[in-house]
């Protein structure tokens, strides 16, 4: 049997740090991972590219290809995108896909892969209007949204809580096993 094909994608927020650790933890579920990162996550992994590649036997990708080149990775079974910043949210929402990983899971919603984005902003990020209608956007195209009780809930400005990982794996292990 073949192992669910996992994009693990992150932007940059405190918990991206947590990467190395979350493909080990992908892995021993039993997901083939590949890792993708916004520009500026891709350079605070910067020290942790070479063994995220050697964990997941694939490159960690933060652009685009060229056009009419092969793809490395093969196709995904399910994506997480956590943590997805602020920023990544809304440019999703809104369709803007300027970054790799946010037009993967824009098209993602056209390809129907099925997909769960948590958050990771604060609370005065929250009060922007953009965000609760981005959510909603998101969540009305079928992502999964783990925003609010369950999920990530936003904390003061420069307070840190742990990242509900848990709850990330538990929402793609409901994926993967047909029992969201």
């Amino acid at each position: 049997m073949t192992r669910p094909v996992l994009y693990l994608f992150g932007s940059a927020a405190p918990p991206v740090h947590e990467f190395p650790a979350m493909v080990r933890r992908a892995l021993a579920e039993g997901y083939d991972v590949c890792v993708g990162l916004t520009p500026t996550a891709a350079r605070w992994l910067a020290d942790d590219r070479a063994a995220l590649e050697e964990l997941t036997g694939r490159p960690v990708r933060s652009t685009y290809k060229n056009p009419g080149e092969p793809d490395v990775w093969p196709p995904a079974d399910v994506i997480l995108f956590a943590p997805a910043t602020f920023n990544s949210v809304n440019q999703w929402a809104l369709g803007l896909t300027g970054h790799f990983v946010v037009g993967v899971v824009a098209e993602g919603i056209g390809k129907r892969i099925p997909t769960v984005a948590m958050p990771c902003v604060n609370a005065a990020y929250v009060q922007h209007p953009q965000f609760d209608r981005s959510v909603a956007t998101l969540r009305g195209a079928g992502v999964t949204v783990l925003y609010g009780p369950g999920g990530f809930e936003p904390n003061q400005p420069g307070q840190r809580r742990p990242y509900p990982w848990d709850a990330a794996f538990g929402a793609i292990a409901g994926i993967v096993s047909g029992q969201p």
